[in-house]
């Protein structure tokens, strides 16, 4: 799930990236093109209260980002709640977020 708020930055908006906890998980890293897709830069934090993996990013107004969820290292998941779906070179699909 992807929850979207206006920043304090002017020109940005806060992402919430929140994956639920039917995948389970030891750790779960957000990999796309906001991070030039590095496996390990931004892992997400489960959250007691939305019991589920989440993250918050700032990212500039106005554009779009591929991404996908790198479970426990090994596992690829897609956001099923994206703005959108976009073909990746694998034969899948990335998750679109659009600011």
């Amino acid at each position: 799930m992807i929850r979207k708020e206006p920043s304090a930055k002017t020109g940005f908006v806060r992402v919430t990236f929140i994956l639920p906890p039917a995948i389970w998980a030891e750790t779960v890293h957000l990999v796309g093109e906001f991070n030039n897709w590095n496996p390990t830069a931004q892992p997400l934090i489960w959250d007691r209260q939305e019991e589920a993996w989440t993250i918050t990013l700032e990212l500039p107004a106005g554009r779009q980002y591929q991404f996908r969820y790198l479970v426990n290292g090994t596992e690829w998941h897609n956001d099923w709640q994206a703005d959108k779906y976009a073909p990746n070179p694998f034969g899948g699909d990335n998750s679109v977020v659009t600011t």
